[in-house]
């Protein structure tokens, strides 16, 4: 059961909590095809096949084994690579990645979310911790954060107990202090409950809990957990 006296801030996760992610990283590959279609014809084709995508994501990962959690240098070493692998003007690879990440920030945010953001930020501290690489000032939702702690800082993915106690740090607070919310089960509710935060399961989807270990609790959508925290009697649809 959730201890809401304890807490003192909130960390939440983004992609698939704030926004749907897959939609966005779509839009996202698509406008990258695009800017490279007529540049570099070749690479915009590789890419644009999700086997050779996968291909070449996998021959940057074994080249960089301890980049593993850095999504920003992923993506900018695959393209390098497709335009290397089809003789193409490596050159274009840092405006192409421009290209591919200011689309990757233009989300569309779930109903409830900014709402239910506002609402948090005006009663705690709220820290970003994501495995993504989302801009917080790009997606235009900077100001409602205390700030953010992200795998590429950290040097460590969810469910890595070191991002969560950077992320407490950062805070100035003990893990117990914080709260952690996000959509995953393993990354975001296990990570935070190994490294001694309380966490939220935001379960959208009607998935079915299969760990042995609980979430201080569950809820269907940020409504929910506004609503738990300021210690309502009952839950409101947003």
């Amino acid at each position: 059961m959730l201890d809401i006296s304890a807490v003192r801030a909130i960390c939440l996760d983004l992609d698939d909590t704030l926004w749907p992610v897959w939609p966005t990283i779509a839009r996202a590959e698509l406008a990258l095809q695009g800017w490279l279609a007529p540049r570099a014809p070749g690479a915009a084709a590789l890419v644009a096949d999700s086997q050779a995508r996968d291909a070449l994501r996998q021959r940057v990962m074994d080249a960089h084994p301890d980049l593993h959690h850095d999504l920003s240098h992923q993506r900018q070493a695959l393209i390098r690579l497709a335009l290397h692998q089809c003789g193409e003007d490596t050159a274009h690879a840092p405006e192409a990645f421009e290209v591919f990440f200011a689309e990757r920030n233009r989300v569309d945010f779930y109903e409830d979310a900014l709402p239910a953001l506002a609402q948090l930020a005006a009663r705690f501290p709220v820290l970003a911790v994501s495995n993504g690489n989302a801009d917080l000032a790009r997606v235009g939702v900077a100001h409602l954060f205390a700030g953010s702690v992200s795998a590429r800082d950290a040097g460590v993915a969810k469910p890595d107990g070191r991002i969560f106690a950077a992320a407490a740090s950062r805070l100035g607070l003990a893990p117990a202090q914080v709260l952690h919310v996000g959509d995953d089960a393993a990354l975001d509710v296990l990570g935070a409950l190994g490294a001694g935060m309380q966490a939220v399961w935001v379960n959208r989807d009607g998935k079915s809990w299969s760990h042995e270990a609980q979430p201080h609790a569950t809820v269907t959508h940020l409504g929910e957990l506004c609503a738990l925290l300021a210690g309502a009697a009952s839950l409101k649809s947003p």
